[in-house]
Formats: structure tokens, C-alpha cells, sequence
């Protein structure tokens, strides 16, 4: 028995040996293995490098393959990073041993980064990572980074000229997207009902097509002026349009942060500028929304890298950060800065760029971008106060509520900063999975699209029920200064028939009044135009005209659609001819806005290329607008008479008058040109141009006393 024990144990002895002597033979070919791995050229143990610029040097990151690190640190390897200029690394390759690289030894495994500085600036280098023994090193292939210089008055300059770049993207984009959609957009904005919750659907929608809030704005004010909307249908539209702006917070964050869009603005430009060359209007629209896109894009990449380069010890992030501490007076601070800065520029999209990239760059904290975003939607409003400054007081009323409503959201929003912004974290954090307080290089222009989102829907939200008040409040804010600025506003005819058709052509009569009073008034205008030499003033009354005209073009189509109305609803003989008569009336004063605003063309030309007219001539055209003046007056008249009660006796005789006039000026104006052989060719042209404009006018009155009657 005890010798079967002893040769039992024996053989297991054995075993035990061999078992060991094959797994230590086995470990050591797996290390050999590994080793030899380690410095084939087929190595993957350092990934995903990369870079970043930074004023006079660069840092580098990178990560250990998991799999070799266990390997690493028993055979006590290191890391090592080398570096040179490109220029000298390419030298080295080729033999040039004295242009040899930079080394830094003896990194530890667990680092992931490191810095490189006093290096020259504005230069290009080459790096590459290695791990390292004490006998041999592997480096990794060479990857390329340009150092910073000092920013200077040049790159301020290429910072401007950058956001000058956004900006006119965001310009031919808008434009080519307005073009491209034709006039539904107006068409769709005009045929708002009262319902303001239809009103802030139709905002969004425009505002998300055409990429402007601003524009959508102003559209409004321009349609309030000409009595298309009311101010209750002008709050819907203007609450939307702060909701479809924030569109443009969110291509920002995704194409300007998030995605590399660079190599797909050539794309852009490849398919939109062949376009270009097409005759078709529609093509060239297109094109310009494609080269539109690319250019914003463009310019985003531009405004990026050309923020200055700052790090955390810097003067203007101490500054920031200093001013960030103060509770509630730094919000306010950042506030107004946002404010005024997007007056300045005057586009909230490109100024919440440009806070996004002072945030992506370390330049502001989150909380500061924040306040700036919210300063933003006041500074905004700039563009419709300034629109509405030549309008009437339903204009100003408009652009008022866009004020109001915006200053309104930003003063309750400060009220609970703290707690907002909280939930604007975690929102962010929801959707982006970080958090823009602690890292807003990577999710601070999320956390900005998500808090402009928000302010904007919670805003809209509040405000929607609210909006009689808002009307209440600005209609006693912003008073009339006389009964005339009252009078752009159509107050007769709305956009359902729901009465008789004979109550529903007296609206129109009564309507047809006021239009004859509006475009009479753009005769005093125009007289004023021809002696005045204020620049100033001339602008002024240019600006009036060309106004006046855009009122005369809505108010005809304005009638034009509910006299069809009437008609659809069934009319007899004598109501069809009145109403044939009404268009003709619409139609012909509509065309003396026309006539005037031309006129004022011509005397803008005459003032801006000092041709001076003889004492004779202006003479003759005062002559000219004194009988054209007289015949309004009975237009007038006649207008605000029942049909049964107009004769044209009068009107006929003011015609021939003015017909007389013309003629005698002409047959003067040509015995001058072969009396005195002058050399004012272009005056002479001029002059002709001006009379005959106003005899035109004088056929417009004279066809819209007709139309009173009923003849066509």
C-alpha cells in the first residue's frame, strides 16, 4: 500500500511540474507575441488623437487600447511624445539628422493629455505619441496642428469679417427662401383670421421658412400699417415668430457645434451656384437658399476660429468669471450686454452665435451666455421699432407689442433665474446627456438652444391669453398724435360677408372714401419733394411716398378680395355694375400711388444729380400740381356722395383743364428746345418725364369718378 502511495504521488509531482513548465512556455510566447505586435507597423496601441490649437503651442490628447495595458505596465513602458516644425520633421525623414524632434519622456500611462508650449506662433508642427522602454520606442504616425498667434487688431478684423460673412448668408438665405415661396407667405399672413392661436402657428411657420424673425416682424408692421391685420392678429404672428426663430439657435448648435460641416459647404456651393446661370427666376431662388446655407455655415466655421484663444487664467475670463459671482447684478449685467450688442448688429441669430462660440471657446461661462441670450430677445426688437418709425400709429402700436411682449418674458424669466436654469440643465442633460454649467465647451450651445426653445414657448404660453390686455396697454402707451395717423387702418370692410350684399358695398363705399383720401394725400408729399433741399427731409418724404404706395397695393387687393366675396354670395344687375364700378375705383387710385411714387423717383434723381430746373418750369409743375390738387378735391367729393347724386360735370371740366395745361406746357417745352438749343439734355428729359406723370394722375381721377357711376 505505501509504495502505490509513493508512486501516486510521484506521478502527480510530475504533472504538476509539467503543467507548470507548459503555462509558463505558454505566458512568455504570449508576451512574445504581444511584444512583437507591439512594434509591427500594424500597432493600434495609441487612439484617437487629436488636438488643439492654442496661442503659441498646442495640446495633444489621446487613449490607451485597453487590451495592451495590463502588458504596458508589467513590461514598464511609458508614454513619450515628440514633436518639430513640419517644415523640419519632413527634413528629418529625408536624412537631415540636425533637424531633430523635440521628445518629452517618461509620461505616465494614465495620462491622456498634455500640453506644449513656447512654441512659435502661427506655425504648423508635427507630433506623434510613442511608448517607450528603456531599450526601443514605437511612435505612432504623424499628425499635424497649427499654433496661435497673438490676437491682434487683424484678427479682430477677421472676426468681424467673419460675422459679416454669417450675416450676409443669413440674408441671401432669407431672401432666396422669400422668392422661392412666391407670395404665398404674404398671402398666407394676410388671410390670418382673429383667432391669435392660428396667428402663432402662421408665425412659426413663416419665421421657420424665411429664417428671420426680424423680417416676419416687420412684415407685420408694414401689414398693421396698411389695415390688413389687427393688432390682435398681429400679437399671434409676433409671439410665433419668437418661437420659429429659435430654428435657428438649433442649426447652429447641430451644424455650427456638433457636426463638422465644413466639406459640405463646398457641396452647397457646387449645387447652388450652377443654378445661378439658368434663366429661370425659380432656379435662382433656389440657388440662393444653397448658397445661402453655405455661406452661414461658412462663416460659422470662420467666427469659430477666429475667437481669440484664451485660457482659464486669462484677464477677460477672470473678468467674466469675477462678474459671474455676483448674484443677480452680473445676470442683469449680461443681460443688457446681450441687448445692446445684438443692436449693434442687428441679428439675434448671429449674435447667438456669436455667444456660443465666446462659450465653446472658454471666453464666458454658461450662465453668462444665458443672460446674453436673454438680452438678446430685447435687443431684437430694434428692427421693428425702427420699421415702424415711418409707419402709422397702428405700426407703432404693432411694433410695441413685440417690445412689450419680449421685455415682459426676459423681466419674469430673471425673477426665477435660479430655478430656470435649472430646468434648462436638466433638459440638457435629458437630451444631450451632459451638463452645460459644468462642461459648456461641449454642451453649452445645446443648453443655449434648449433655454432660447424654451423662454420663447413658456413666453408665448403666458402670453397668448394675455393678448387683449397687451393690445389694451399699447393702445395707451402709444397714443395718436392726430386724427390723420388714424386713418391708414381699414375700418370698414372685414374679411367675412355675412351681411346683405347691399350693407356690405356701403362698407365698401365708405372704405373707397378713405382710399381717396390716401391717395390724395400723396400729392402735398410729392409738391413738397420738388422745392425741398434738406436732405434729410427728402429722405424723409421718400421714405412717406414709398410708404403710401405699399399701403395703396394692399388696400386694392383688400377690396378687390371681399368685393369678390359679395359677388360669389349672389348679386343682382344693378349691384354687379356697382361693384365693377368699386374695382374700377380701387384699381385707378391704387395706380395714382403708382404715378406718385414714380414721380418722387424722378425727383430724387433731379436732387441727387443737381439738375436744376429753369424758374419757368417749376413754375409750370407747381401750375401742374395746383389743378391736379383741385381735381382731387372733387374726386373727393364725389366719393363720399351716393351714386345717385355724382355727376361728372366738374369732374370733366378739371380734366380738360389739366389735359390743356399739358399740352400748353409741351408746346412750350419744345419752343424752348429749338429757341435756346440747350445743353441740359437731361433736365429737359426730366422735366417732359414730370408733366406728363401728373397729366397721368389726372386720368386716374377723372376714371375714378367714373367708376362712382358705374361706367367702365
Amino acid at each position: 500500500m505505501k509504495k502505490a502511495l509513493l508512486v501516486i504521488s510521484l506521478v502527480f509531482a510530475l504533472f504538476v511540474v509539467n503543467s507548470s513548465t507548459e503555462i509558463g512556455a505558454k505566458n512568455d510566447t504570449t508576451k512574445k507575441e504581444n511584444k512583437e505586435f507591439l512594434f509591427s507597423p500594424d500597432s493600434e496601441i495609441i487612439e484617437n488623437i487629436h488636438s488643439q490649437s492654442l496661442k503659441g503651442g498646442f495640446l495633444v490628447n489621446w487613449h490607451i487600447n485597453y487590451d495592451y495595458l495590463d502588458f504596458l505596465k508589467d513590461e514598464n513602458y511609458s508614454l513619450s511624445v515628440r514633436y518639430n516644425t513640419k517644415m523640419n520633421a519632413d527634413r528629418y525623414e529625408k536624412g537631415y539628422t540636425d533637424k531633430s524632434w523635440s521628445v518629452i519622456e517618461n509620461i505616465d500611462l494614465k495620462t491622456t493629455s498634455i500640453s506644449i508650449k513656447d512654441l512659435s506662433k502661427s506655425e504648423e508642427y508635427a507630433y506623434q505619441i510613442g511608448v517607450s522602454n528603456s531599450v526601443e520606442t514605437i511612435w505612432s504616425k504623424s499628425n499635424f496642428v497649427t499654433t496661435k498667434g497673438v490676437w491682434n487688431l487683424v484678427d479682430f478684423l477677421i472676426l468681424l469679417g467673419a460675422l459679416g460673412l454669417f450675416l450676409y448668408g443669413m440674408n441671401v438665405l432669407s431672401e432666396g427662401l422669400q422668392l422661392a415661396a412666391g407670395k404665398s407667405l404674404r398671402n398666407i399672413l394676410s388671410s390670418i383670421t382673429s383667432n391669435r392661436f392660428k396667428g402663432v402657428l402662421t408665425g412659426v411657420g413663416i419665421t421657420a421658412i424665411i429664417q428671420s424673425s426680424s423680417l416676419t416682424t416687420v412684415m407685420v408692421v408694414s401689414f398693421v400699417n396698411a389695415g390688413i391685420l389687427s393688432l390682435t392678429q398681429a400679437a399671434g404672428v409676433i409671439m410665433g415668430s419668437n418661437i420659429g426663430t429659435t430654428v435657428t439657435a438649433w442649426l447652429i448648435d447641430i451644424f455650427g457645434f456638433k457636426v463638422d460641416i465644413g466639406p459640405y459647404t463646398l457641396i452647397l456651393l457646387a449645387v447652388g451656384l450652377p443654378l445661378m446661370f439658368l434663366k429661370s427666376k425659380k432656379a435662382k431662388n433656389i440657388a440662393n437658399v444653397f448658397v445661402g446655407f453655405a455661406l452661414l455655415f461658412l462663416g460659422l466655421s470662420f467666427l469659430k476660429s477666429s475667437v481669440p484663444d484664451v485660457g482659464p487664467d486669462s484677464p477677460l475670463v477672470s473678468f467674466f468669471v469675477t462678474l459671474n459671482n455676483i448674484p443677480y447684478i452680473s445676470t442683469i449685467i449680461f443681460v443688457i450686454f446681450g441687448a445692446v450688442l445684438t443692436v449693434i448688429i442687428q441679428s439675434s441669430s448671429a449674435t447667438i452665435a456669436l455667444t456660443m462660440t465666446l462659450m465653446a471657446s472658454g471666453v464666458i461661462p454658461f450662465e453668462a451666455g444665458a443672460a446674453m441670450v436673454l438680452g438678446e430677445n430685447i435687443g431684437t426688437t430694434i428692427t421693428a421699432e425702427l420699421a415702424s418709425t415711418i409707419g402709422n400709429v397702428y405700426a407703432k402700436r404693432a411694433a410695441r407689442i413685440h417690445s412689450s411682449f419680449n421685455l415682459f418674458g426676459v423681466l419674469w424669466v430673471l425673477l426665477v433665474f435660479p430655478f430656470f436654469m435649472k430646468f434648462v440643465v436638466y433638459l440638457t442633460e435629458s437630451i444631450s446627456g451632459g451638463n452645460p454649467i459644468l462642461n459648456p465647451a461641449e454642451f453649452g450651445s445645446t443648453g443655449l438652444a434648449i433655454l432660447h426653445t424654451t423662454f420663447n414657448l413658456a413666453n408665448t404660453f403666458m402670453m397668448i391669453w394675455l393678448v387683449p390686455y397687451l393690445v389694451r396697454f399699447v393702445n395707451h402707451t402709444v397714443k395718436s398724435k392726430k386724427e390723420k395717423d388714424e386713418s391708414y387702418q381699414l375700418e370698414f370692410i372685414g374679411r367675412a360677408v355675412d351681411k346683405a350684399p347691399e350693407l356690405s358695398l356701403l362698407e365698401v363705399k365708405k372704405e373707397l372714401a378713405k382710399f381717396g383720401d390716401i391717395s390724395s394725400r400723396m400729392s402735398k408729399f410729392a409738391r413738397q419733394l420738388l422745392t425741398e433741399t434738406n436732405s434729410k427731409i427728402q429722405e424723409d418724404i421718400l421714405e412717406r411716398i414709398k410708404k403710401y404706395e405699399d399701403i395703396t397695393d394692399s388696400v386694392e387687393v383688400e377690396v378687390a378680395n371681399y368685393l369678390n366675396k359679395i359677388v360669389i354670395g349672389g348679386v343682382n344687375e344693378n349691384q354687379a355694375i356697382r361693384i365693377n364700378g368699386m374695382n374700377r375705383i380701387s384699381s385707378n387710385l391704387e395706380r395714382i400711388g403708382d404715378v406718385f411714387y414714380q414721380l418722387s423717383l424722378a425727383f430724387e434723381k433731379k436732387h441727387e444729380d443737381k439738375i436744376i430746373f429753369l424758374e419757368i418750369q417749376e413754375q409750370r409743375i407747381i401750375e401742374m400740381f395746383d389743378l391736379v390738387d383741385e381735381a382731387f378735391i372733387i374726386m373727393n367729393e364725389n366719393l363720399n356722395k351716393r351714386m345717385e347724386e355724382v355727376t361728372l360735370a366738374k369732374a370733366n371740366e378739371i380734366e380738360k383743364r389739366i389735359n390743356d395745361k399739358r399740352d400748353e406746357i409741351r408746346s412750350e417745352y419744345y419752343t424752348l428746345m429749338l429757341k435756346d438749343n440747350s445743353e441740359n439734355v437731361e433736365g429737359e428729359l426730366l422735366y417732359n418725364n414730370v408733366y406728363n406723370l401728373l397729366e397721368r394722375v389726372g386720368d386716374h381721377i377723372i376714371n375714378v369718378s367714373e367708376g362712382i357711376i358705374g361706367k367702365i
